[in-house]
């Protein structure tokens, strides 16, 4: 249990799902931890780390306000030396809004969080990463990038862009060392997706969740942050610019069911 054995990681969205997954598996495998959310999620998930012997840090903040990115990356060198990984994991739905229904400021919101967050996380770890010549960014990107019928349309639209980001920064960092790479989550059972799971569930579909993949079942966060520790550790010394499905085979088709004709 010593993967990332002092090494520096930063990690967004860490309140809940995905993110705190994340920070305690990091956290196991011997990283020092500078964690942030929107909500104070945040804080729990560090005083979970401190309770089993990890050092982190917790930040309450906007991963899409380009000051507060800033202040995580500080912070990791400051308090833990220098920053070897930095997960731009924090993202939105932006609710399941019809096209004829949204609007320019729905699209706004979802790019700024979920794609220009990544950008800044990319822009401010790098700066740290390049002279010290090494360093993993991760992005979480999802299925629903790779092609439709896997979220909404601003949300989907971000999240292809998160992909095609982490392709053109880690051809931008050519020759430095730094490697960038995003993971794209299937169905997982978080607080974004609550809203299925209960939908599911209230109906007595709960066998039915996740039965378009070829696993026939949804995933859970762990599985996630395995994915996300491969590529934070030396072990991924040589993957760089891949958006890597974490779905249980959903990308491999995307089927849709309740499509109806306009």
């Amino acid at each position: 249990m010593s993967r990332l054995k002092g090494k520096s990681a930063v990690i967004t969205g860490a309140g809940s799902g995905i993110g705190r997954a994340s920070a305690l598996l990091f956290a196991r495998e011997g990283a020092s931890l500078v964690i942030a959310d929107k909500t104070d999620g945040a804080h729990e998930t560090a005083e979970l780390i401190t309770k089993a012997g990890g050092k982190v840090i917790a930040l309450t903040g906007d991963a899409g306000e380009e000051s507060f990115v800033e202040s995580l990356i500080a912070r990791a060198v400051k308090d833990h030396g220098g920053l070897d990984v930095c997960w731009a994991n924090a993202g939105i739905t932006g609710g399941m809004v019809p096209l004829a229904d949204l609007t320019g400021a729905d699209w706004a919101e979802v790019l700024r969080v979920n794609l220009i967050g990544p950008f800044l996380a990319i822009k401010h770890a790098s700066k740290v990463m390049i002279p010290n010549g090494k360093g993993s960014i991760i992005c979480t990107a999802s299925v629903a990038g790779i092609r439709s019928g896997a979220g909404p349309m601003p949300y989907s639209a971000s999240k292809a862009g998160v992909i095609n980001l982490v392709q053109t920064a880690a051809n931008e960092f050519y020759g430095t060392g730094v490697r960038v790479n995003a993971i794209c989550p299937g169905l997982i059972e978080t607080g974004m997706t609550k809203p299925i799971f209960d939908n599911a569930r209230a109906r007595g579909n709960d066998a039915k969740i996740g039965q378009l993949n070829p696993m026939a079942r949804y995933g859970v966060p762990d599985e996630i942050a395995h994915a996300a520790l491969f590529l934070a550790s030396d072990d991924a010394s040589y993957v760089n610019g891949q958006a890597i499905a974490v779905d249980g085979g959903l990308s491999t088709s995307h089927p849709v069911t309740g499509r109806n004709k306009r």
